[in-house]
């Protein structure tokens, strides 16, 4: 097993990787900044990512003489995560498998996306259980994490501290460091999805509809593609487009062709939700992911259903669509968010320049110079 941890994560009190690594004698466990990681990290044969995704499969399902070699495992928050992946080419190159939880994490401590969502030690038991069955032992790894919970819970009562308060609720919200500098590198995307059936749950599958835009020179992509079934007008003015906008449209092999020629090898693409970044992975022949802008912690508090109920209660106006549909508006919203997070990132960053020595100052440069050692 391979562990890449994202730096962050190396001095956290509640992190596991150190409890798989230290429990598993054919475990290595690398940790450095991005470019150092992309830089060092080597593959044996027969390597696989244990990550989630469209493209990803059920460990259980692979024939055991296909099942990987090599376990690549991402230890950090899942935002974390994805800046790994997005961050090392090479992983993006590894088949990718995924697992099938039958019951929630025991990781009381820290939050969860969603209920399916694994430690990166039940994760690895997991696999491990089904790459080896063989292998003792996986009932006392659990018991150390089990332990560790345990005594983390016991004393919660610090978390209830105004010191640990102040520390938690901090200035910067956690706007990627890409959407700070000067945007050039900054794709911003949507697509629209095939419609379902009623009474039936929506299949995966490619969209029908994508439209992107480079933020700095301003030019466009646009791309319809062959629907799975015919478009009825009732679903055609859900998307608020015409019959003319789909004339032209093309395979899957062709779409991806055409996002392959607009696509820059280091331009970064933002969507709004996770499912738009699932639509664009059928476009995507490398396995590029998205940075999924759902994801930043502008307003904890609160719960928005949709892009437009997000920019309504941060005040972010709305700015004009340039490309047709439900599809050119929606994109144009998610460039105002982008905007929006650039602006705000450089102004607490100014901010955050004339604070001087205070505490919290203190604090994250004695943080920044441990991890620097």
């Amino acid at each position: 097993m391979l562990i890449l941890q994202h730096r962050r994560e190396r001095f956290h009190p509640f992190n596991t990787a150190r409890i798989v690594h230290k429990s598993l004698r054919n475990s290595r466990l690398l940790v450095d900044h991005l470019g150092n990681l992309a830089r060092r990290v080597r593959f044996e044969p027969r390597a696989g990512l244990l990550y989630p995704g469209a493209s990803a499969q059920l460990i259980s399902d692979v024939p055991p003489d296909q099942r990987p070699g090599q376990l690549v495992v991402l230890d950090g928050t899942w935002h974390h995560a994805k800046t790994l992946l997005r961050e090392i080419p090479a992983l993006r190159l590894l088949p990718r498998y995924a697992l099938a939880p039958t019951s929630p994490s025991r990781y009381r401590i820290r939050r969860e996306p969603h209920n399916s969502a694994l430690s990166t030690v039940e994760a690895a038991v997991a696999a491990l259980r089904i790459l080896e069955p063989e292998t003792g032992g996986f009932d006392q790894l659990l018991r150390a994490f089990d332990a560790m919970v345990e005594g983390q819970l016991a004393n919660a009562a610090y978390a209830n501290s105004p010191r640990f308060q102040k520390r938690r609720n901090r200035t910067f919200k956690n706007i990627p460091m890409v959407l700070l500098g000067d945007l050039r590198n900054i794709v911003v995307a949507y697509a629209e999805a095939p419609a379902g059936q009623r009474g039936c749950k929506r299949n995966a599958g490619p969209p029908i509809y994508c439209v992107a835009r480079r933020l700095v020179t301003g030019e466009s992509f646009s791309c319809a593609l062959n629907p799975p079934c015919p478009l009825d007008d009732a679903f055609l003015g859900h998307l608020e487009l015409s019959r003319e906008d789909f004339a032209g449209a093309v395979s899957l092999s062709e779409a991806r062709e055409r996002w392959a020629q607009f696509r820059r090898p280091d331009d970064i693409v933002a969507v709004f939700q996770p499912g738009t970044a699932r639509l664009f992975s059928y476009l995507s022949v490398d396995g590029e992911s998205c940075l999924v802008l759902k994801s930043v912690d502008l307003a904890s508090d609160e719960h928005h259903s949709s892009l437009e109920d997000l920019l309504a209660a941060e005040g972010i106006l709305e700015i004009p669509a340039q490309q047709p549909g439900r599809a050119g508006k929606r994109l144009a919203n998610a460039i105002a968010l982008v905007q929006h997070l650039n602006e705000l990132g450089k102004n607490l960053s100014c901010e955050s320049s004339f604070v001087g020595a205070s505490q919290l100052d203190l604090h994250c440069r004695i943080n920044l110079d441990s991890q620097m050692l």
